[in-house]
């Protein structure tokens, strides 16, 4: 078995499970593999917190299984359970490319150089730019269509235009976009930044592929997608400024006025080419060779409208907004107005019922007006009846509204969004998690309407609004608005593991509750959320300080159950980073606060559940601390409670889960006959959407065959 263990097989495992391996296999692996190491070097020994001291940790280990054979294969036997991550990705795809693309071979020529040159060990990057509506975008989906056989191991697109903000995802945010469009299984994504990108380099090593991040604000988006292999083009596209990337820098360039004339013609047909020649020379000087202005007007004059006096040339120097600006004049007043108090708030993406509550019209009335906008060009259409605005036509839209109806109005059609934004999010987040105290509705929502059928669909659908919506909230001075959105997250991170996506949301939340001085017990449960979405980030020192945040928030609101609970998060956080002393005395601290709660008071009737959780957690930490026996009499007590042995209702899924945690303590025992009596018992109880825990199931499964072998 010696020879399975090589240090450089460990140190791949230890990376693996230290930089926050993905799902449920990977939490459980990671701490079993706590657990091992402190059997091996017989202290506790922290989660390393980088590359490095993962990798002297494997050295650690490795110099003391060469003196214990039988813990060797306890490694050999832990370290097979770790789930393939460079599992084959899709090919993916690219949107189709533009019909009317016109005369930008020069720059595909370029970017097809940069993907056959010579390697020479230098990565392969380019960096496209150009003003907005330069066809950036256009030239990086023609390079898809044009080089399928250049890239036939994949494409893959990712467009950062529909985050939250201005400044689009954060890096780790971009690598997940990237792996899902790779058709990488969430279940095997990790939750860092560091994990996610050495899984990417993993299922790119040896392939031709071409990667396309388009709309891209920041250096930091793209530094972790360089390429390290020879065959993976990168193609970052910026409208505006070139970053500071060190890449081959290829700018896209205004058309001519030839060629801009054969893209307006092919745009607007043949048919039409008569009629458009006398309106040309306008058009030509109002584009300035720009694509997309060139383009949208070329379909305006497909649709044989005559040419309206502008009357003023304030957007001579910004083609895109010069289009908006026209667009908007072959609108009837109602569609006009609809969309600039639309454009305000800077939703990622328009539902007819966020432009309803703008506008305050009503929903059909608002979805017939957004057709409207999308025939003329001021609105793209995206999947599921939403939409959106280009980020130039946004601001033109939002200048022209203050300017039109003043400030009062505008800031009124923002409190409507916002207003509309609460009534839709708070009542699904209770529709997703009914039974939980962390969805308590504020009073003037709990004699509202009944409740949704899809919380969690309506909350994915939402979430980029309501990201935006904390911070639009507390310019507008809304605080409490802030929180109550941010608080209809929770179960969006607890159940659909959307950390990277209500992160911003949090932290603006979390920040807003401090400097406004909000009720205690709503900043307590801000604090807790941010707590346990940087937990399960893996950003550790962030999420201490956050639940220490909650805590206190908690004790001060005399909230005895958010206290309890808050401290209970530290425990696990401490847990998961290998910290098993810290993280019992944590749990007893919970245990003792929830002991205080009397008859009659808040979440007295959840107390022998949450009684039997912190038992369960206490047996996990025991475990880790070696102290199998105590382990072994606190996961048998959370058994016996969610099997509903001791009058409570049972809980098959939390029964299931008990039995997982007492088939590792009876493993780690030597005990492996009973651990797999006690697997067979979870495995009946899980059903196929539990599948990540089945498979961790049967990874124990073996590790126990083999101990029985022994």
């Amino acid at each position: 078995m010696l020879e399975v263990v090589a240090l450089s097989a460990l140190t791949t495992f230890l990376l693996g499970v230290g930089s926050g391996a993905a799902g449920e296999i990977g939490k459980n692996l990671t701490l079993s593999a706590g657990a091992l190491v402190r059997r091996t070097l017989g202290r506790e020994t922290p989660l390393p917190a980088g590359a490095e001291d993962r990798r002297a940790l494997a050295g650690q280990v490795h110099a003391r299984l060469g003196r214990d054979p039988r813990r060797a294969g306890e490694w050999a036997l832990l370290m097979e359970s770790l789930p393939d991550e460079a599992a084959e990705p899709s090919q993916g795809f690219m949107p189709p490319a533009p019909w009317a693309f016109t005369n930008q071979q020069k720059v595909l020529k370029q970017l097809l150089r940069e993907a056959d040159r010579p390697w020479e060990g230098r990565p392969r990057v380019v960096l496209l730019s150009g003003p907005a509506g330069s066809g950036s975008t256009s030239v990086a989906l023609r390079l898809g269509a044009e080089g399928r056989d250049r890239f036939p191991d994949g494409q893959y697109y990712v467009d950062l235009r529909d985050g939250s903000g201005e400044s689009g995802p954060a890096p780790a945010g971009v690598l997940l976009r990237l792996l899902h469009e790779m058709d990488v299984d969430p279940e095997r994504i990790p939750s860092t930044e560091s994990g996610r990108e050495r899984l990417y380099r993993k299922v790119t090593a040896g392939r031709k592929a071409l990667v396309v991040i388009d709309h891209t604000t920041s250096l930091a988006q793209v530094r972790g997608l360089v390429p390290s292999t020879p065959d993976v083009l990168l193609v970052v596209v910026v409208s505006g400024p070139p970053l500071l990337l060190e890449a081959e820098r290829v700018a896209v360039p205004p058309l001519t006025d030839r060629h801009a004339k054969q893209l307006v013609r092919k745009v607007a047909g043949p048919e039409h080419a008569t009629r458009i020649e006398a309106q040309l020379p306008n058009v030509l000087d109002r584009c300035r060779g720009n694509a997309f202005a060139l383009h949208a007007e070329a379909r305006l004059l497909a649709r044989g409208e005559t040419e309206p006096l502008l009357g003023t040339s304030a957007w001579q120097d910004h083609p895109v907004r010069a289009a908006a600006h026209l667009a908007s004049l072959r609108l009837g007043p109602e569609a006009v107005r609809l969309c600039r108090l639309t454009s305000l708030g800077g939703w990622p993406s328009i539902s007819a019922g966020i432009a309803a509550a703008a506008a305050d019209v009503d929903e059909g009335s608002a979805a017939r007006l957004l057709d409207e906008a999308v025939d003329v060009g001021l609105l793209e259409p995206l999947p599921d009846l939403r939409y959106r605005f280009r980020p130039e036509i946004r601001r033109q839209l939002a200048e022209t509204a203050a300017s039109e109806y003043g400030v009062r109005e505008c800031a009124d059609a923002v409190d409507r969004v916002l207003d509309a934004l609460l009534k839709r999010v708070l009542p699904a987040s209770r529709a997703a998690l009914p039974e939980s105290w962390r969805t308590e509705l504020p009073l003037e929502f709990q004699a509202g309407p009944g409740l949704l059928p899809d919380g969690i669909a309506v909350l994915t659908a939402e979430v980029p609004n309501v990201a935006r919506a904390v911070v639009v909230a507390e310019e507008h001075q809304r605080a409490t608005t802030a929180l109550w959105l941010a608080r209809a997250l929770w179960p969006l991170q607890l159940k659909a593991g959307y950390w990277d996506e209500v992160l911003p949301a949090l932290r603006d939340a979390a920040r807003c509750a401090e400097e406004s001085r909000a009720d205690e017990r709503l900043a307590g449960a801000l604090h807790f959320q941010l707590a346990h979405c940087l937990g399960e980030m893996g950003r550790w020192a962030q999420a201490d300080r956050a639940a220490r945040a909650a805590v206190l928030y908690e004790r001060a609101a005399g909230h005895l159950r958010g206290v309890a609970s808050a401290v209970e998060l530290q425990g696990l956080l401490s847990l998961n980073r290998w910290l098993y002393e810290e993280a019992y005395e944590r749990f007893a601290e919970a245990e003792s606060v929830y002991r205080r709660i009397q008859a009659g008071q808040e979440g007295a009737v959840d107390l022998p559940r949450a009684f039997a959780l912190v038992e369960r957690h206490q047996g996990r930490a025991l475990r880790g601390m070696g102290r199998l026996a105590e382990s072994r009499r606190c996961l048998e007590n959370a058994v016996d409670f969610f099997a509903g042995r001791t009058g409570a209702p049972p809980e098959a899924y939390n029964r299931a889960r008990a039995l997982m945690d007492l088939a590792e303590t009876l493993h780690d025992d030597g005990d492996d006959a009973a651990a797999l009596a006690t697997i067979a018992e979870a495995e009946a109880l899980l059903d196929p959407s539990s599948a990540p825990h089945l498979r961790y199931l049967a990874g124990l499964r073996r590790r126990c065959e083999a101990g029985t072998v022994r």
